[in-house]
């Protein structure tokens, strides 16, 4: 891993890896260049790979979310050693997402979350747009601190669609596994667009997800999250991950986050006390709903989210 201990030196201009809770920002307003997608191609490059064949699929989990800056995503990397894998497809290692969210006209899962609800759920389809097709996912909280996701093919579905089979698979999930009652009316909600990079640790019990280059949007406005941090989730089953123990010696600790959730807050201005910090740190600017352009992000569908966040604009007006 001498390559990165090479980067590690490169990226003192981005942010001391010692910064606790939040990195500091960048200037006024942050960054959009993407100095933190460049590290971590690197960064993937330098590791061996991986097929998704041979990855597990850890449905059940310990989640920990961490923004951290790209000084101290070299630091982790190089610390990590041997240790990690990265997943490769058709010899590519850097991948781009995206998300719709789907909620209750009155964005009852979005306050769920806002309230630490013991059960609560997400819903979502996740498209793959280099490769691996769309899924649509329930991640469900249950009262251990443990994310279990269930998800179905979604292939021939437009992104911002709930279909029948769909319907009926988000009902049988949630009494089955939560005892709820499904909301009787489900609509896309917002999207999010970003690039990732998997790393898988060897031992199979744990990876590493590294998310940059993020923008929410909701069909009538978008806003970018800083080009120079990067959204890490250590995800473990049970909550112990290496990444975890290494980036507490880095003195960066775990933040509660959503990307879900700070889209609302960003674009919505729903009540979002608990990740005000989170929101002044990780986004270039937070933009007023009032002032928002309609403006369409690059591989932004239309129809069911356009229509939606219109109407529901004006219900919460």
């Amino acid at each position: 891993m001498a390559g990165m201990a090479g980067m590690a030196g490169m990226t003192g201009m981005t942010g001391s890896a010692g910064s606790v809770g939040f990195p500091q920002s960048a200037g006024e307003g942050g960054t959009t260049e993407p100095y933190a997608e460049a590290l971590l191609a690197g960064v993937a490059a330098s590791m061996p790979p991986i097929g998704l064949e041979d990855v597990p699929e850890l449905m059940s989990r310990m989640d920990h979310k961490y923004i951290v800056t790209t000084a101290t995503m070299a630091r982790l990397a190089a610390e990590l050693g041997e240790r990690f894998l990265a997943l490769a497809i058709e010899g590519r290692r850097q991948f781009r997402y995206t998300s719709t969210y789907f909620d209750t006209p009155c964005l009852l899962t979005y306050h769920q979350h806002r309230q630490d609800r013991r059960r609560r759920f997400k819903l979502r389809t996740r498209t793959y747009l280099d490769g691996g097709g769309r899924w649509l996912e329930l991640k469900l909280s249950g009262g251990r601190g443990s994310t279990d996701k269930h998800r179905i093919p979604y292939d021939s579905v437009p992104g911002d669609t709930l279909t029948d089979e769909a319907l009926d698979f988000v009902r049988d999930t949630l009494l089955g596994e939560l005892h709820l009652i499904a909301p009787e009316t489900l609509e896309p909600v917002l999207a999010t667009d970003y690039k990732r990079v998997t790393l898988i640790d060897r031992s199979g019990t744990a990876r590493l997800t590294c998310d940059t280059g993020l923008m929410f949007r909701d069909g009538q406005g978008s806003a970018p999250a800083r080009g120079d941090l990067v959204l890490l989730e250590s995800k473990s089953v049970d909550g112990k991950a290496l990444v975890d123990k290494v980036l507490r010696g880095l003195g960066v600790r775990p933040v509660s986050v959503s990307k879900y959730c700070l889209a609302v807050a960003a674009l919505l201005e729903q009540p979002a006390n608990r990740w005000q910090p989170v929101l002044r740190r990780y986004l270039v600017h937070r933009p007023s709903p009032r002032h928002l352009a309609a403006t369409r992000a690059p591989g932004a569908e239309p129809g069911g989210l356009l229509t939606a966040a219109a109407e529901r604009r004006d219900r919460l007006a």
